[in-house]
């Protein structure tokens, strides 16, 4: 008896031993038991990044990875690996885990995990996103990537939040370049001064300070009308500026009644319209329900927290709205040199527009192109006066044709060839080359000046005198070398 229990206490054991080597792993992710290697690889990565061993998870998700790469684990285990990357922290891993996120996204887009991962992608940014008056690339960076989720992803379930973060991002946006506009405005650069703040009212209408904004373009474009009075131009000109600039300061005062009534410049502007005798609009039903909400969605910062503030690197956007749809589209910017030429244009009193006219001379389609004139081209009797030209073209006609010498740059028309024109050998109807025309100008020995009807009638005879004359010059020529020569001969001795 004693023998047997050694032996039952044996089976137990391993019984005990079979039931674990048989037992299940359980997916934390899925929850599908399986004893497949990829899913005990994938296990381990996760409970290595549970316990913060992000370089274990990365080498073990790899493995797995590269050694089994027709699992269905290998989706899940690249996003585990910018995951590991995104929850270690610090500049480096955050820029790898970006990374890592666009390539889970360019290899899985239609995977519900993609918008995840384009929402990590802008959180990166957001977490670096520093204070309005410092380094704004991250703030840049994050504002364009939760538009692209927006975008991209219009049915997911993380878009409240996205919408949310992008609100708080395009307020950090919106307070920097309200700053840069303000800077201008001190230094009386006002066209600067438009340009940024137009930008801000027309890119950010949900910013906390908008109707400061908008008093600031108003006061920038009666900085102008005042430098405007000071200037000696014409009264004319002046006035077209002045009135645009007025018009231009109404407009952002106006904009404060109708759409941020219940903000706190709303009495200022109500103030500048009854000084520049304008007349002052009132906010409807809809406006003041709209600003009300914005306005009751805000945050306070506390004293506390404003003092902890400085000494923090990431701004503070409390004041961000909560209500409201984001800009997704920035509208057209606007610069400081069309500023100056909208000025320009309204001084001009084309009207803002820069339409310019231009007068057409002639009706009717312009002649083709014809071409180069060559001395050997026909006559054109096209050119000679018809029946019933009238006396004036005749003798303009007679004049031209008299000799009288055309101005400079003139064209000249198709007039006939001159017969003592020298022309280049042609082909004649029957394909033979015609011979040289004669030389009429040229002087003849012993031949009296008969005028033009004589030489013209001699030309052959003239040319064989010539011919012969010119042989016989070379003849004497060539003789008197060979005398020369031989007398040189006779007088050197040898």
């Amino acid at each position: 008896m004693s023998r047997r229990i050694p032996v039952l206490v044996l089976l137990v054991v391993l019984a005990a031993t079979i039931a674990c080597t048989n037992k299940k792993v359980n997916n934390p992710l899925a929850n599908v038991g399986s004893k497949q290697p990829d899913k005990v690889l994938f296990d381990r990565a996760m409970d290595a990044m549970k316990h913060n061993k992000y370089d274990v998870s990365r080498l073990t998700l790899q493995t797995l990875i590269n050694t089994y790469p027709d699992s269905e684990f290998i989706a899940r285990a690249k996003l585990a690996v910018a995951d590991s990357w995104y929850a270690e922290g610090g500049n480096a891993a955050l820029s790898q885990a970006e990374i890592e996120y666009k390539d889970f996204e360019t290899f899985f887009p239609n995977m519900p995990e993609a918008a995840e991962a384009q929402l990590k992608i802008a959180n990166i940014h957001y977490q670096q996103m520093e204070k309005p008056d410092r380094d704004f690339t991250h703030a840049l960076r994050a504002e364009e990537e939760y538009r692209q989720l927006i975008l991209q992803y219009p049915d997911s379930k993380l878009l409240p939040e996205a919408k949310q973060r992008l609100l708080e991002v395009q307020e950090v946006l919106a307070e920097r370049e309200l700053r840069v506009g303000r800077f201008y405005y001190l230094r009386e650069s006002y066209p600067a001064s438009i340009a940024r703040l137009r930008s801000v009212v027309d890119k950010y209408p949900l910013y906390s300070h908008a109707d400061e904004a908008l008093y600031l373009l108003g006061q920038a474009y009666e900085g102008e009308i005042e430098m405007l009075r000071a200037r000696k131009l014409n009264e004319t000109a002046k006035a077209r500026l002045i009135q645009d600039f007025t018009k231009g300061a109404t407009d952002a005062y106006s904009r404060i009644l109708t759409r941020y009534p219940l903000m706190g410049r709303a009495d200022d502007a109500k103030a500048r319209l009854q000084a520049l005798h304008q007349p002052v609009p009132r906010p409807t039903r809809a406006a003041v329900a709209q600003n009300k909400a914005e306005e009751d969605s805000r945050k306070e910062t506390g004293m506390v927290s404003k003092m902890l503030g400085n000494f923090k690197k990431h701004p503070d956007v409390a004041q961000a709205t909560k209500v409201g749809e984001p800009t997704l589209v920035d509208p057209t910017p606007v610069s400081a040199t069309e500023v100056v030429q909208r000025a320009t244009r309204a001084m001009m009193g084309t009207g803002g527009k820069g339409t310019l006219s231009v007068e057409t001379v002639g009706t009717g389609a312009p002649p083709p192109d014809q071409p180069a004139p060559r001395s050997d081209t026909p006559p054109d009797n096209s050119a000679a006066p018809a029946d019933n030209a009238t006396p004036a073209d005749s003798t303009a006609a007679a004049s031209d044709s008299a000799g009288t010498p055309p101005a400079a740059g003139e064209l000249q028309p198709n007039v006939p060839a001159d017969a003592n024109e020298l022309k280049p050998n042609v082909a004649d109807g029957n394909g033979q080359t015609l011979p040289p025309p004669p030389q009429v100008n040229e002087i003849q020995t012993g031949a009296p000046d008969q005028g033009t009807a004589s030489s013209t009638s001699s030309q052959p005879s003239d040319t064989a005198a010539a011919g012969s004359q010119d042989q016989a010059d070379e003849t004497a020529v060539s003789s008197s070398k060979r005398k020369k020569k031989k007398g040189l001969k006779k007088i050197i001795p040898f």
